[in-house]
């Protein structure tokens, strides 16, 4: 590489994991309003799978994916910034609309960039903004969750579902979790679950055996194949947020809203936008992080040249926990 060329995962057509090669790529050349920065860091998120294999409305080909990252302010023409800045920014079309950060450098929007003073290893850093916006959002903004309140968090095992549980249990509620493995209830308890259901796809009957009129709030990270289940576990004006698709489906078959929705419980949605990353407190998080308040359940970190290992263990829901990528 020159100094006027970087290293990027690009993928020019949809496939499996092999499709992400390294290229040498112009860097980016930042517009008025836009920053670049140099990442140190960035997460791997599922919504990058589906675009990589082609599931992603509109979404052009080649593209650099990566919807998050953090690292060093390299140039900022509109002085939105100072050179040398940590920051972090998310969403706002990185990785679908305009090139993202599978790349040692990325521009993107000034309006999506947060400044962060903080002293995180880049590879901790790294886990935290998509991870903590989508788990802050669904909790606060379309959950509305309180204190004394009931949560469960329907993939509990997920980075934002451990993520979601710290945040829930600081804020004061009792939180029940769920995984598919008998082992990881230890992780899930370390992690902020007071109770942890072990999830065959039907548990409402276990739930309402703990909490007899329903919890009274769901944050669904599986997706349709256990949201009816859910929907069947709220307490009498509750609510369920389905926010993530680990299951890997996207839509309900022969969906009937009168007979799968109890009267008295709401169903909504949490998908993040970039003007939600800049609401989330992420220095905030970052000063909790870094002195052990909150642990951001890292998984494993993977290298740039190593991407298309780091998918397939997303893939293969290997991690157990947030994968990061180090550039």
């Amino acid at each position: 590489m020159n100094a006027l060329t970087m290293k990027a995962a690009v993928i020019r057509e949809p496939g499996a994991a092999e499709v992400l090669v390294i290229e040498e790529r112009p860097i980016p050349r930042p517009a008025p309003g836009w920053i670049l920065i140099r990442v140190k860091a960035f997460g791997l998120n599922r919504s990058e799978l589906f675009t990589r294999r082609g599931l992603s409305p509109g979404v052009r080909f080649p593209r650099v994916l990566g919807i998050e990252a953090v690292g060093i302010v390299e140039h900022a023409p509109g002085r939105e910034f100072n050179r040398g800045q940590i920051v972090a920014t998310a969403m706002g079309g990185m990785g679908r609309a305009f090139d993202g950060s599978y790349a040692e450098y990325t521009s993107v929007p000034a309006e999506q960039v947060q400044a962060i003073n903080t002293s995180l290893d880049w590879h901790v850093l790294g886990a935290l903004p998509e991870m903590m916006q989508t788990a802050w959002g669904s909790l606060t903004r379309s959950l509305d969750l309180q204190a004394g309140q009931s949560l469960l968090i329907r993939g509990g095992t997920t980075s934002v579902g451990l993520a979601a549980a710290i945040l829930a249990k600081r804020k004061g509620a009792t939180v029940a979790a769920t995984t598919r493995i008998t082992d990881r209830e230890s992780m899930l308890k370390n992690n902020g679950a007071d109770l942890v259901f072990i999830d065959d796809g039907n548990i409402a009957g276990d739930i309402r055996q703990v909490f007899p009129d329903g919890v009274n709030k769901v944050l669904e990270l599986i997706g349709t194949t256990t949201l009816l289940d859910s929907l069947q576990s709220v307490a009498h004006r509750g609510s369920v947020c389905m926010t993530g698709m680990v299951g890997n489906a996207w839509e309900l078959e022969q969906f009937s809203p009168m007979a799968a929705i109890p009267s008295t419980v709401n169903l909504t949605t949490y998908s993040g936008s970039a003007q939600d990353f800049i609401d989330t407190p992420l220095e905030t998080i970052a000063n909790e992080v870094e002195a052990g308040r909150i642990e951001p359940g890292i998984g494993r970190v993977f290298q740039l040249d190593n991407i298309a290992e780091a998918h397939r263990c997303m893939e293969d829901n290997a991690a157990g926990g947030k994968i990061v990528v180090l550039t």
